[in-house]
């Protein structure tokens, strides 16, 4: 069983239950997937490989190499990406996604509705402001699911930061609300940190509240605060500190994505 068999059989267990159908379309974008393509790409040209299912195309996807290779029986153009990078790639083109067809328990199609609405989710960004804090307070009581899903997130962020705390903060001219203050983060990284985070909050199941972020020193005397009063979460640690540029996949002429 892989992590989108178990969100997907959490679902249909519970087919009322947003929450868990909230969790699989996080597993989808969170997830290494495996497009197949029509043709090798050439240049930042990528094309799936599209079927028709009445009036509707999807693209073939699936959670690992095995069963893509079970699917289609023969050597077949691919391409390895995050499923929050597929989304992008189908997001108004009215193509659904074909998710492990024939292959394993979570087959099942989307429909491109729901290709666009897990774009759309996956593409607010969280709005930066000001405000000065005043007391620092240990956490309140928040949903397990969204402690749940904070933890799943922060341990995709190997290296990012060093830690984080979970408190609330009183500030100047605000209302009491919960943070989660990062310390000693990658300051390129910051931004994606936030937008994790914000992912974290809408697939928990939460319709109301938010959640701040900040970035902070480990010298600056608010870590020392959080400290005694926070919620700590350790983030993994990079083994191996070789900076690497990220590219996206067909991005560079001079290196067209790695079929497998």
């Amino acid at each position: 069983m892989t992590p989108l068999d178990t969100a997907q059989a959490a679902m249909d267990a519970a087919p009322n239950d947003t929450t868990k159908r909230l969790a699989f379309y996080e597993r989808v974008a969170d997830s290494e997937l495996f497009l197949v393509l029509e043709t090798e790409p050439i240049a930042d040209k990528i094309q799936p490989a599209l079927f028709p299912v009445e009036d509707e195309e999807y693209a073939l996807v699936f959670d690992n190499e095995s069963r893509l290779a079970e699917f289609t029986q023969n050597p077949t153009p691919f391409l390895a990406m995050a499923g929050r990078q597929i989304t992008a790639m189908l997001a108004g083109q009215n193509i659904g996604i074909g998710l492990n067809l024939a292959v394993a328990p979570s087959s099942m199609l989307l429909p491109a509705s729901a290709v666009q609405w897990l774009h759309d989710t996956l593409g607010s960004s969280p709005e930066a402001s000001e405000a000065i804090p005043i007391a620092i307070f240990p956490p309140g009581q928040l949903p397990e699911t969204l402690i749940t899903a904070l933890d799943t997130k922060l341990a995709t962020m190997e290296g990012l930061a060093k830690f984080a705390y979970l408190a609330e903060i009183e500030y100047e001219h605000r209302p009491r609300s919960h943070v989660l203050a990062f310390i000693d983060a990658i300051p390129d990284a910051e931004p994606a940190i936030a937008s994790a985070v914000s992912e974290a909050l809408k697939f928990s199941g939460i319709e109301a509240g938010s959640l701040d972020v900040i970035f902070l020193s480990a010298t600056n005397k608010m870590s020392s605060l959080l400290s005694k009063k926070g919620l700590r979460f350790d983030l993994p640690t990079r083994t191996n500190f070789e900076t690497v540029k990220m590219e996206a996949p067909g991005s560079n002429p001079n290196k067209p994505p790695i079929l497998r």
